[in-house]
């Protein structure tokens, strides 16, 4: 008996001692746990603290990527292709009214002169919604305003190119309202867009195997005319090649308004021999 008691007071001690040695461990974990809990709630809210730096840094690089873009299409002539691609994405997005109108890249009558852009509503503006396409001119801040002439008021042009040989663009101009904000110099970054609501059906552009929206993309050319260009020299002048150099097609343009001035001259005198006749 007096053995046996021995023994249990030998496990007795020796369970004290692991209960001991246990319960400084539990002590031990329970201060990791907690350094662990309070490291974790710090990178939590670090975390949280860069999340608004990363989506403005984020707006920034789509903002600069975008410039980029824009940069590369850049002209000083007054006039602009362009290059419409995932039209029927962005088709979608303007029925949706996730994105009803986009923007062309900026471009300049001449490297000192008006800073201008267009806007597109791809399913219309307005009371052509749902039925036209909206294409729309905006006149932007430039850097040379102050010496500038204001109102704006040049001829505006735009031009949906056929795609095809047979080349039917889609022609329409207008004259600006000197009288509206629209055309006086920009104080904010954009002026009021203004221009054509009802371009062109959308029943034409939305047609299978139309000729204005291949390979999903769209081409459409901006024109400020500062001559005095006839509404007769349009189509021609927009017929031209747009790989050629501007100076070149200006050219052409007045050589194929000589001509014709010249044909119906002759035309006139040719008639007038006929009444003497």
């Amino acid at each position: 008996l007096a053995s046996g008691i021995q023994t249990l007071n030998d496990d007795t001690q020796r369970l004290s001692t692991d209960s001991v040695r246990l319960q400084s461990s539990v002590e031990l974990l329970t201060q990791d746990f907690a350094t662990l809990k309070l490291s974790v709630e710090e990178q939590g809210a670090f975390l949280d603290g860069i999340k608004p730096n990363q989506e403005i840094l984020q707006q920034e690089v789509a903002s600069l990527k975008q410039k980029i873009d824009d940069m590369q299409y850049v002209s000083y002539d007054g006039t602009l292709i362009w290059k419409i691609t995932s039209f029927n994405e962005k088709m979608m997005d303007a029925q949706s009214e996730r994105q009803t109108s986009i923007y062309s890249p900026p471009f300049y009558s001449s490297p000192t002169g008006y800073k201008m852009r267009a806007r597109l509503y791809l399913h219309g503006d307005g009371n052509a919604r749902r039925t036209h396409m909206s294409l729309f001119f905006v006149l932007m801040r430039g850097p040379n305003d102050a010496i500038l002439k204001f109102p704006f008021n040049y001829k505006v042009t735009f031009c949906l190119y056929d795609q095809t040989t047979q080349q039917r663009h889609i022609i329409d101009s207008f004259r600006p309202d000197i009288k509206s904000n629209s055309f006086q110099r920009p104080r904010l970054e954009t002026n009021i867009a203004s221009g054509i609501p009802k371009f062109v059906s959308l029943g034409m552009i939305q047609q299978e195997g139309n000729p204005y929206v291949r390979d999903d993309t769209m081409f459409i050319k901006i024109m400020v005319d500062f001559g005095v260009m006839s509404e007769a020299l349009l189509p021609y002048a927009l017929s031209l090649n747009p790989g050629l150099p501007m100076y070149i097609q200006q050219r052409m343009i007045e050589e194929e308004q000589n001509k014709r001035l010249l044909n119906k001259r002759k035309a006139s005198e040719a008639w007038n021999r006929v009444l003497c006749i």
